[in-house]
């Protein structure tokens, strides 16, 4: 009998969403930098367009995405989707703490649930991909996105690229980062373990621009690498 397939939101649950503010910036040494790159990227990329609507995908946790963008345009506003509920208290807490939950809509679900209309000036999709399992499933969702993005708009994608065990060295200088900053050895071990069965990222970056074309998207350009996690800038194509 065929397992059946296992939901990716469901490992994000109430204690995962507790640890994940801290837990996600030893995991990725870089987090906040790349957020703010995020910012600038789209920034430049809308130039000074005061109305644009910005969807945030997989926004819970920190919901940091919107906190860099609001540093520089305060005038933006921003709709956030995650499926997993404990998330998304997570960065609504965090939003409302920032004084952004009035001009951001957080939306539990997927991108699926928002109207099928290219409604929004541009997309960010941090962290999410490499929890996606299967290329057909990963280019459903760029491709949804897509379908929300009038042509030549531009989608910040970043995440986890390359098959963990097949970079064996990137796999040990992340555990000595874990043990920098204050992880047991068993602690280190159990994360290890957690990272090889627990996701299915692109095998390259050549794989994550094909998966960009696949969705309706140019090839993106990379801003942004810290060991595994890569970041790209790509334009949806012309409809």
């Amino acid at each position: 009998m065929t397992a059946p397939p296992v939901d990716p939101a469901a490992k994000f649950d109430a204690s995962r969403a507790a640890e994940y503010a801290v837990q996600s910036r030893i995991a990725l040494a870089g987090y906040d930098a790349c957020h703010e790159l995020t910012a600038c990227v789209l920034a430049a990329s809308l130039g000074e367009r005061a109305a644009a609507r910005i969807l945030v995908v997989g926004v819970g946790g920190t919901g940091q995405e919107i906190i860099s963008l609001s540093t520089l345009r305060p005038s933006w506003r921003f709709v956030g989707v995650d499926p997993a509920p404990a998330m998304l208290q997570a960065a609504a807490g965090n939003l409302q703490a920032q004084g952004l939950l009035e001009r951001t809509e957080l939306v539990e679900g997927s991108v699926d649930d928002l109207p099928d209309e290219a409604s929004f000036d541009a997309a960010t999709l941090i962290g999410v991909l490499h929890h996606v399992p299967g290329d057909e499933a990963k280019q459903r969702l760029l491709a949804s996105i897509a379908r929300r993005l009038p042509s030549g708009a531009p989608l910040v994608l970043a995440g986890n690229h390359y098959r963990y065990a097949e970079q064996p060295f990137l796999l040990d200088v992340w555990a000595e980062r874990w043990r920098q900053q204050g992880a047991t050895a068993q602690e280190v071990q159990a994360k290890l373990g957690k990272i090889l069965q627990g996701a299915d990222p692109p095998a390259s970056e050549e794989a994550v621009k094909q998966l960009l074309e696949q969705g309706g998207f140019e090839p993106g350009q990379r801003f942004f690498q810290s060991l595994f996690w890569g970041a790209w800038v790509a334009h949806r194509s012309a409809i």
